[in-house]
């Protein structure tokens, strides 16, 4: 059966409530699907995972390319999906809502907006205007009424502004502007993220686990975390195979790694369910 969008955003919003949950990043339908089969409660897009599934580098997709990918994710599972919304695709604030409008018209149940610019000599907006683009964003969501979870994510440490203190004021800030979750990719130690989650309680932290050897879902949730996801690491993954297999097959001719590839009658098994309307 269909699940509503409304019931999606209801069911997101009460994950956020207490304990600790995953939510992987699928970069198209069927991973999408494949994911939901493993009894994940909830699922985020992956800018990165999508545009390198197109050839392009992470950044480098449209917001039209964004929405329209984001329509097909939320059409494709019966679970919550949150966006990994970059910058909201707009400097302005209130260009930044009228994008959040579009996201929340696709589907999702809850969208990111970024404080990192699409400028490297500047990567980070003025915390003034970071502010009010998130305070933007939340005043689209309340007008739509949609009960979507707005996450805001302070991108210090990912564009060498690797200063707890700062990456803390301004997770308080987009806390106070309304933001529901904060999220400051890159923290790497138990005590930045002890000192995050304290900073901005009771609102509820993610932390992005990616290739490094680290946390693990107890160990979060053990200092308050409430949610995990891996950013483009399962895309990565994925690639990592097969480049391994694609790699024997040009420089020794053999096929040894299919051995390792996911069998074609379980995704058979698991893709003729009938297409979602």
């Amino acid at each position: 059966m269909t699940v509503s969008v409304a019931h999606k955003r209801a069911d997101f919003r009460k994950l956020h409530e207490s304990g600790c949950f995953v939510l992987p990043n699928p970069w198209d339908a069927g991973s999408a699907r494949l994911l939901e089969t493993l009894g994940f409660k909830a699922l985020a897009s992956t800018s990165a995972g999508y545009a390198w599934s197109n050839g392009r580098p992470d950044y480098g997709l449209t917001c039209d390319e964004i929405v329209a990918h984001l329509a097909v994710l939320c059409a494709a599972t019966d679970l919550p999906v949150n966006a990994d919304y970059e910058n909201g695709f707009a400097d302005a604030p209130q260009d930044v809502a009228v994008n959040v409008r579009r996201a929340l018209q696709a589907g999702v149940a809850g969208l990111s907006i970024e404080n990192r610019t699409s400028n490297d000599a500047k990567p980070l907006y003025d915390d003034a205007l970071a502010v009010e683009r998130i305070r933007a964003a939340r005043t689209e969501i309340d007008a739509d009424g949609s009960g979507a979870v707005l996450v805001a994510r302070c991108e210090g440490f990912l564009v060498g502004e690797a200063s707890l203190d700062a990456t803390i004021a301004r997770l308080v800030a987009f806390a106070e502007a309304g933001a529901d979750c904060l999220y400051a990719p890159g923290l790497k130690t138990k005590e930045q993220v002890v000192a995050v989650v304290k900073a901005v309680a009771p609102k509820p932290v993610n932390v992005l686990v990616g290739a490094a050897p680290g946390f693990s879902v107890a160990e979060l949730a053990e200092i308050g975390v409430r949610r995990v996801s891996v950013g483009g690491a399962l895309a990565r993954s994925a690639w990592g195979g097969f480049m391994r297999a694609a790699r024997e097959i040009a420089e020794h001719g053999t096929f040894g790694a299919f051995a390792d590839g996911y069998p074609g009658a379980e995704l058979q098994k698991t893709f003729a369910r009938p297409p979602r309307a």
